[in-house]
């Protein structure tokens, strides 16, 4: 399992999309209202999240070959599903908290 991803949850996405634009020295290569990607060189995707639980802070996203597998193994570990394998528009999307 690799990460590939990390969502950020933000409260002003506008702000955010400036801020992170600066910090990463990069334009973002996805804009919309529900999520604006980076793609900085040689570090996973950050996404920023203006519907996230800014509370809750970041999230890593792994890419994996079988999203029930990994679901098995990383239960097996202790992690709690707390959201189902559920299609986004393309992946499948899972969420367990450690």
């Amino acid at each position: 399992m690799t990460i590939r991803t990390i969502t950020v949850p933000v409260k002003d996405l506008e702000a955010a999309t400036a801020l992170y634009s600066a910090l990463l020295g990069t334009d973002p290569y996805a804009t919309s209202p529900y999520y604006v990607g980076f793609r900085p060189e040689g570090t996973p995707e950050i996404g920023l999240d203006p519907h996230g639980d800014v509370a809750a802070g970041p999230v890593a996203f792994h890419h994996v070959d079988d999203i029930e597998a990994a679901i098995a193994v990383l239960t097996g570990q202790g992690a709690s599903v707390e959201r189902s394998p559920h299609d986004v528009g393309g992946p499948l999307i899972a969420t367990l908290r450690d």
